[in-house]
């Protein structure tokens, strides 16, 4: 597994305990002494425990050394980052090309190149093109395998996911990895869709996409419901128990952020561009969501009536999503920047996202706990819905807050029960 960032880590903990070998490759030293002493990088439930299990059961291991990582290796998952490329949105497949290369001249026998990595369609013809010059000959194939795994939930998802794709053009490739994922099948706990290289780098895009279509349509309906004297919530539970649209994505919120959604309708919309192919949809969903992100930052302005010069506002949840410390593209991100542009100064909690927010935050005090970023705060606004904030004391932090405004951005609270803690509640599409 070259790569030991979120999907290399996750995937190859995982893969491991299949029961298969698998060696974990990064070239920062830093981040291998970290895993030698069982020190994850990124937070993710129940990863820790995974990775110490099969360290312990000598099925998991990690090395600078990609010699020695890929040596004898039957099938080299390239896990490395691809980000939008500064100016033109397209994936950088630098770190990619890189992996192969160096993958490619180290191998001492036929393995499959397969790319984990979410990589635009054609990617996997280039790789070809990288190994027939640097290793030709040498019985080396190429195939794609898409990670479908959410943040906060990736050990379920890629145990029990939904279906695993492989896209290859060669028997060799998908009967390797028609073995690595055999526990899957023998559990009967996911189909394995085998497509053409080509579909399958587009099936990862195509699902992402959509994804962020559905989100921002909800999000949509909810500023109309906000106009007409609806109720976002009942909407979504109307059109969702509808199996043809079905419940999941439809809760409407500040906007989508992450390290895939943003980065992956850009990639995207690049290669239709390439290919003088319009995709609308996918462009409206993009303007419109990174337009709501500072959106809400406005409406928490016009909760505190219009003004927020010299007042406080307290943040809760900083991560673009619960269960994660990713701050990738996140909505409160744009949120706080339109909060300090109106002039106010924000305190800001969040279980596990604070050290990286440091980074990406100026002029934040950033909280420990929930109670002390609503204390003597002007408005509190819950962006992203860890549990820890599902059951806060709200007459307590009313009690605390020197307005006692909350700006539910996920729903969480019913109108009535924070109208009874004494709070002036403003939650998302409610009429």
């Amino acid at each position: 597994m070259i790569g030991t960032g979120y999907v290399g880590l996750v995937s190859g903990a995982c893969f491991s305990d299949f029961g298969h070998e698998v060696v974990c490759v990064d070239k920062d030293a830093a981040k291998i002494d970290a895993l030698h002493g069982n020190i994850m990088p990124i937070y993710e439930p129940g990863l820790a425990e995974l990775v110490a299990t099969n360290v312990e059961a000598g099925r998991l291991s990690f090395t600078t050394d990609l010699a020695e990582g890929v040596a004898n290796a039957d099938a080299v998952f390239i896990a490395v980052g691809t980000p939008s490329r500064r100016g033109d949105g397209h994936a950088d497949l630098s770190y990619v090309f890189a992996a192969v290369r160096e993958v490619a001249g180290a191998l001492t026998k036929p393995a499959v190149i397969v790319t984990k990595s979410t990589v635009p369609v054609g990617t996997g013809d280039e790789v070809e093109r990288i190994i027939a010059e640097v290793a030709p000959d040498t019985g080396i194939t190429v195939a794609s395998n898409p990670e479908f795994l959410r943040e906060g939930a990736a050990i379920s998802d890629f145990k029990r996911p939904d279906r695993v794709v492989v896209g290859a053009e060669d028997n060799r490739s998908r009967e390797v990895l028609r073995d690595i994922y055999r526990p899957l099948s023998l559990n009967q706990s996911a189909p394995v869709l085998y497509t053409g290289r080509r579909t399958a780098e587009l099936i990862k895009y195509a699902a992402n996409a959509f994804l962020a279509v559905k989100i921002t349509y909800i999000n949509e309906i909810a500023d109309l419901c906000e106009c007409v004297g609806a109720d976002v919530q009942e909407v979504a539970r109307g059109i969702g128990l509808d199996n043809r649209i079905g419940r999941k994505f439809l809760n409407a919120g500040p906007g989508y952020g992450g390290s895939c959604f943003p980065k992956d309708t850009l990639a995207l919309l690049q290669t239709a561009h390439d290919n003088e192919v319009p995709l609308r949809i996918v462009e409206a969903t993009v303007q419109v969501n990174e337009g709501r992100k500072r959106a809400m930052g406005r409406k928490v302005i016009k909760a505190m009536g219009g003004e927020a010069r010299g007042k406080r506002v307290g943040v809760l949840g900083l991560t673009f999503k619960p269960d994660t410390d990713d701050m990738r593209d996140a909505p409160s991100l744009s949120l706080i920047q339109a909060l300090q542009d109106a002039g106010a100064v924000v305190t800001a909690y969040d279980p596990e996202g604070v050290e990286h927010a440091r980074g990406m935050l100026s002029d934040v005090t950033f909280a420990d706990s929930a109670y002390a970023a609503a204390e003597g705060a002007d408005a509190l606004v819950i962006v992203t819905e860890w549990d820890a904030f599902r059951a806060l004391d709200l007459p307590r932090i009313a009690e605390s807050m020197n307005d006692p405004v909350l700006v539910d951005l996920r729903n969480i609270y019913p109108p009535e029960e924070a109208a009874r803690a004494g709070l002036k509640l403003t939650g998302i599409g409610k009429g």
